[in-house]
C-alpha cells in the first residue's frame, strides 16, 4: 500500500458511519417536553445530538414494524424473497386487528404490495403475511427480529410480535429505535414507499382500500421523507422519522408522547435544532473517481481509477474548527484481471491525529487480463 496525504481540512468531525456512537451534547431538554423518551442523531456519522432517557425500556407500539421492514428488505437482498413474488394470505394474517389494509384469506399479493402497506399505513395483516412467508410463522420471524436487533447493537430491545400490538414482554428504547430506522433507510427502495401520502390499494378481488401515510411530517416538514408512527394505550404516541436537507440526514425518535400533536411537534423541533446548529460535509462521494490511479500488471489497460465505496462525511456544530486530515492507502499495483468493485485500498479520516473514519476504495473500472496474443506480444516487446 502507498499512503497519500490529502490537504488538511479546518473542520471538526465526530465519527464514522461504521464507528461506535459519539456524542455532541445539546442542552435542549425542552425539545421533547411531553414525551417519555427521545433521541436525535445524524445519519452519516451516527453522532448523538440530543437524548432524553434514550435507553429506558418502553413499549414502542407499531414502531417495531421498522424491524419487520428491515428483515423484509434484507430477505429480498439475500435472494430468499423477491418483490414480485405472490404471497397467499393466511387466515391468521387476515384476522389481525388494529391498523390493517383488509387482506382476505386465500388471496395473493406481491411482497412489494405488502411491504408498501406496512410502510405507508402500518398494516398489521401485511406484517404477519410477510412474517409467515419469510420465517414460516410469526413466532419464527420474531426470533429473527430479536437476533437482528442484537446484531445491530440494539441492547434494550425485545420483540414479542411483528406488529407492535400489546403483548408481554416486549420493549425497546429511543436509541435502539433510531438504530433500527438507520438500518432501514439504508435500503433505497424504502423511500419509494415512505413518501406516499395517499394511494388506492387494489385487491385481487377488485376491492380498493385507500391507504394514508400515518406520518404527517411527510407533508408538514420540509425534507422529511420517511418514518414510522406508533400508538397503543401502553406506549402512548410514538414517532421515528428521518429528514434530509442538503448533505445532512438526521433521525429523530420520540416515545410516549402525551398526544399526537406532541410527538410531531417534538420531532419537528429536534429536526429544526439539528439543521440550524450543525452541518455535514461530504469529503468523498460514493463512486466518484479520485485523481490517483492504480497501476495494473498483466493487462493492456495500464491503470484503473478508484472510488470510495460509500460517502465519507463529517458532522459538527456550525463554526467549529479542528485539525482534520484525509489520507489514502492505495495499492501500489494490482494484477489483472481487475474487476470493477475490487478492493484497492482505504480512505482514512483523522482528527487530531486520531483515526475517526475510513471507507474502502474500490476499482472503478475493469482491467481484463492479457489475451494469449497480447501476452505474447508484450513478452516479445519486453525481450526486445
Amino acid at each position: 500500500m502507498k499512503k497519500l496525504l490529502c490537504t488538511s481540512l479546518a473542520f471538526v468531525a465526530a465519527c464514522a458511519a461504521a464507528a461506535p456512537m459519539k456524542t455532541i451534547s445539546a442542552r435542549a431538554e425542552e425539545l421533547a417536553p411531553n414525551c417519555k423518551a427521545a433521541y436525535l442523531c445524524d445519519f452519516a456519522t451516527n453522532t448523538k445530538v440530543y437524548s432524553k432517557d434514550e435507553t429506558k425500556r418502553l413499549p414502542i407500539a407499531s414502531m417495531c414494524k421498522i424491524m419487520t421492514l428491515v428483515l423484509s428488505f434484507e430477505a429480498v437482498e439475500s435472494g430468499t424473497l423477491s418483490y414480485d413474488e405472490k404471497i397467499t394470505v393466511s387466515e391468521n394474517a387476515a384476522g389481525m386487528g388494529g391498523s390493517q389494509v383488509f387482506l382476505d384469506t386465500g388471496l395473493s399479493y406481491t411482497a412489494e404490495e405488502l411491504m408498501k402497506t406496512v410502510a405507508v399505513c402500518s398494516a398489521n395483516d401485511s406484517c404477519v403475511a410477510l412474517a409467515e412467508r419469510i420465517a414460516g410463522s410469526e413466532e419464527g420471524f420474531v426470533a429473527k427480529m430479536n437476533e437482528r436487533a442484537k446484531e445491530l447493537g440494539a441492547e434494550n430491545t425485545l420483540f414479542a410480535n411483528c406488529t407492535g400490538l400489546p403483548k408481554e414482554p416486549q420493549y425497546s428504547c429511543a436509541k435502539d429505535v433510531a438504530t433500527m430506522l438507520r438500518a432501514l433507510i439504508l435500503h433505497k427502495k424504502y423511500f419509494e414507499f415512505s413518501h406516499i401520502w395517499l394511494e388506492d390499494f387494489a385487491h385481487p378481488d377488485g376491492r380498493t382500500t385507500t391507504i394514508t401515510n400515518t406520518n404527517k411530517l411527510i407533508r408538514q416538514y420540509k425534507g422529511c421523507d420517511g418514518g414510522k408512527t406508533g400508538f397503543t394505550n401502553e406506549a402512548g404516541f410514538c414517532l421515528a422519522a428521518t429528514a434530509k436537507r442538503g448533505d445532512m440526514r438526521v433521525i429523530s425518535v420520540v416515545i410516549g408522547g402525551s398526544d399526537s400533536k406532541s410527538r410531531f411537534g417534538a420531532v419537528s423541533k429536534m429536526f429544526d435544532h439539528c439543521f440550524a446548529a450543525y452541518e455535514t460535509r461530504t469529503l468523498l462521494k460514493a463512486g466518484e473517481a479520485l485523481e490517483e490511479r492504480v497501476e495494473v500488471a498483466g493487462s493492456k489497460q495500464k491503470t484503473v481509477a478508484v472510488a470510495a465505496e460509500k460517502p465519507l462525511q463529517t458532522f459538527a456544530k456550525r463554526g467549529e474548527e479542528g485539525d482534520i486530515r484525509l489520507e489514502y492507502e492505495i495499492c501500489e499495483k494490482m494484477r489483472a484481471p481487475v474487476m470493477k468493485g475490487d478492493e484497492a485500498g482505504w480512505a482514512i479520516l483523522y482528527k487530531d491525529n486520531v483515526e475517526i473514519a475510513r471507507v474502502k476504495l474500490l476499482a472503478a473500472e475493469d482491467a481484463p487480463r492479457y489475451s494469449w496474443w497480447e501476452a505474447l506480444r508484450e513478452t516479445a516487446r519486453a525481450w526486445q
